[in-house]
């Protein structure tokens, strides 16, 4: 029987899972996990009926990707997604990556101090030194609200760096790189405090980090810059209707490419 004549989308994507070459391949990434890491594939494709739209073929060589870099699937862990999008009207998976699964990626590397990402409320003072291109923080917040977000790393050989981008400029960078930004069913309108600390930490990573060989496959599979955790499972259950382009620089605010103009290469 081939995978066409299977009738159920669930058990479409079981047949492709059964075939030799497809074990093999997650045997190679995952040794003994590999038996683990397809059941977790089978209950996400069963629990989400829009990813069920989507080729089962194609999100399982989505779901390799995650495979190959050893991040679970699993929605609630963060580390990584797989999104059902809409792609010239075909429901299309892709592989996305959570800020803890870069967080995992570049502790692997054994180079990290420290590495943090989080918000900045309002009442606390952003000091920028245009020279050092050093940013720090002041006082104590005045309430909860998010005025920015920051992304901070120490290597073991002392070389460190922040990047902070107000709210402002977090909303303006997703609005001219992710294509589903102003979609209601995005997650930039579900969960955007975890999109916009993503944000900071891929750009900090990207330009500042360890470039491991795992932290290449990182950025490259995550192919659209900013559209990142587009959740539509978890945000209204829509499958967001977008068209994939190739992955641009994510570019900085002017002012903190100034700092990094001083701040040099680093390392």
């Amino acid at each position: 029987m081939s995978n066409k004549q299977v009738a159920r989308p669930i058990d479409r994507l079981k047949y492709a899972l059964s075939v030799d070459s497809v074990q093999e391949q997650f045997r190679n990434a995952l040794k003994d996990n590999a038996g683990p890491f397809i059941a977790s594939i089978i209950d996400l494709y069963s629990s989400d009926t829009y990813l069920q739209e989507c080729d089962p073929n194609q999100v399982i060589m989505e779901c390799l990707k995650a495979a190959t870099l050893k991040l679970p699937i699993n929605k609630q862990l963060g580390f990584g997604y797989i999104v059902p999008y809409k792609v010239k009207g075909k429901a299309t998976p892709q592989f996305q990556i959570g800020y803890k699964g870069y967080i995992q990626l570049a502790m692997r590397t054994g180079q990290y101090k420290f590495l943090n990402a989080g918000i900045v409320e309002e009442g606390v003072k952003v000091n920028r030194d245009r020279l050092t291109g050093a940013i720090t923080f002041e006082g104590e917040p005045t309430s909860d609200k998010p005025q920015g977000y920051f992304a901070y790393m120490e290597l073991l050989n002392g070389f460190s760096k922040t990047i902070y981008m107000s709210r402002e400029e977090v909303i303006a960078h997703a609005k001219r790189y992710s294509k589903s930004f102003s979609s209601d069913s995005s997650a930039w309108k579900s969960n955007f405090d975890e999109m916009a600390i993503k944000t900071v930490l891929r750009l900090l990573l990207s330009k500042f980090g360890i470039l491991s060989t795992d932290m290449i496959s990182a950025f490259t599979s995550d192919t659209e810059p900013d559209i990142e955790e587009e959740i539509a499972q978890e945000a209204n259950g829509e499958v967001i209707d977008v068209e994939f382009r190739a992955a641009d620089d994510p570019e900085v605010p002017a002012e903190e490419e100034q700092q990094e103009a001083a701040a040099g290469p680093g390392f």
